[in-house]
């Protein structure tokens, strides 16, 4: 009886302390980093100890997806927890943004309702450079960085943002200058964390890294020089050039990771590790772009697909929670999750009603306590490429392509028996194809914006 006693007294004791001390956040967002890039998802060559050891302390997600498979609409099916079938920006593009609120809601809007400060450094995940698209007015106190994505492709940017402020950098050039924007950002983080410290902070740090622009300081690239076979030069253009591409690419990952252990190293100065969470994820899968190859480094691993594929390789992504005592160290997971369900599992860790959302929250997975409800299914629907669509079940995975031309014959395969999409098995189930048709009508509703496009022909 007094075990029972004292263990109910530790819970009580945990609980109201949880409950008066808000747990302060932080969500890490790499770019076009690939499920098989990170030494804890099987990398054999780039070196994340720091990623790694958030791993080994905290929990490894490995059926967790994103929002999409480019950056804009994940980054809005993330922020503003719904799916692709729903969410208003599904698309990249030119000028494209969130409405204002209350129509796209935040969860930084949700999280500084409820006594949270909050702030963004990166690339904007809310939209462009105008009043209605800008992070201050989208449920963020603080910003630094990019408000357009294009403007996020360069490591040397001419121009970034302090808020509503224009930062210039006269002597950067794109791809050279005197002002690597990583160092701004980590600059920046540290700053931010000593500020607010006394007070529950929201912090969503949308890196760059290792979006297509081939870029990386030397110490980085020094790195893997001579212990990779060397692809050929790449030429400048868009995006950087590179003489040594595979040596830049890994040493921008292993850049991201360093950040990732200097972020972790401010919290512990600060004290802050054990009322902090930590989330770590990626935008989308790996991409081939700006003289990038994904099959370099087996960037997705054993899944089929990258960057604007809806094949797990394009959508299934790294993401790792790290919470001490409160996140089972050295845990993994596979439960079935997704970009739109961040949302609420964040209102679900600070205890306040969510908004309708699409998601579903993780919280149960992560703390092990209350009972984890589950997905019927994912879903995406994707613009570019022809357009195409896909869904995702517990043993399932359906994908239509071709959409700009009415959709082609329905692909099926057997996620759990089948993770590389190998085996197309539709003959054999035409019952579950009729399923899927179904949760494809379901899921979807017509966008304002944005039209399936129908597939170029190759001259």
């Amino acid at each position: 009886m007094k075990k029972l006693l004292s263990s109910f007294i530790f819970l009580f004791i945990s609980f109201n302390s949880f409950g008066a001390n808000k747990p302060n956040i932080i969500y890490i967002l790499a770019d076009d980093l690939g499920y098989g890039d990170l030494g804890c998802y099987g990398q054999k060559i780039i070196e994340t100890p720091n990623i790694d050891n958030l791993a080994k302390n905290g929990m490894k997600f490995t059926n967790h997806h994103s929002g999409s498979t480019v950056c804009a609409p994940s980054r809005s099916c993330l922020l503003n927890g719904k799916h692709t079938g729903h969410v208003y920006v599904r698309t990249n593009g030119k000028d494209l943004q969130m409405r204002a609120n209350p129509q796209d809601l935040t969860i930084a809007t949700v999280l500084q309702q409820n006594g949270y400060h909050t702030a963004m450094v990166g690339k904007s995940g809310t939209g462009c450079d105008t009043e209605v698209g800008h992070a201050n007015t989208k449920g963020f106190d603080y910003f630094y960085g990019f408000n357009t994505h294009s403007g996020a492709h360069h490591y040397f940017p001419p121009t970034i943002y302090k808020n509503d402020q224009a930062i210039h950098f006269p002597n950067n050039k794109l791809h050279t200058g005197d002002t690597y924007i990583h160092d701004n950002f980590i600059s920046e983080i540290k700053s931010y964390l000593e500020t607010h410290q006394n007070e529950p902070f929201f912090l969503h740090y949308a890196a760059l890294i290792p979006h297509a622009s081939l870029t990386a300081p030397e110490n980085w690239i020094a790195k893997y020089r001579g212990k990779v076979d060397e692809a050929a030069p790449t030429k400048e253009g868009h995006y950087a050039g590179s003489k040594e591409p595979k040596a830049t690419f890994a040493g921008m990952v292993s850049r991201l990771d360093w950040e990732v252990g200097e972020i972790m190293k401010k919290l512990k100065e600060l004290n802050l590790l054990d009322n902090t969470i930590v989330m770590f994820a990626s935008d989308n899968g790996p991409h081939s772009a700006g003289g990038n190859r994904a099959d370099w480094f087996d960037s997705n691993g054993i899944l089929k697909g990258e960057k604007r594929d809806l094949f797990e390789g394009g959508v299934r992504v790294p993401m790792i929670a790290h919470w001490p005592n409160k996140i089972k160290a050295g845990s993994t997971n596979d439960h079935l999750s997704a970009f739109w369900d961040v949302m609420p599992t964040l209102c679900d860790l600070i205890k306040v009603e969510c908004p309708e959302t699409d998601g579903i929250s993780f919280l149960p997975t992560m703390t092990g306590m209350g009972e984890q409800k589950q997905h019927k299914y994912l879903y995406w629907e994707f613009y570019e490429k022809g357009g195409k669509r896909a869904a995702l079940t517990h043993k399932w995975k359906a994908i239509q392509l071709n959409m700009g031309k009415g959709g082609d014959a329905i692909q099926l395969f057997n996620i759990k028996q089948d993770l590389s999409e190998e085996n197309n098995v539709a003959e054999k189930h035409p019952e579950v194809i009729s399923k899927f048709e179904a949760i494809f009508k379901e899921a979807h509703t017509p966008s304002q914006i944005a039209q399936y496009k129908k597939n170029k022909k190759k001259k």
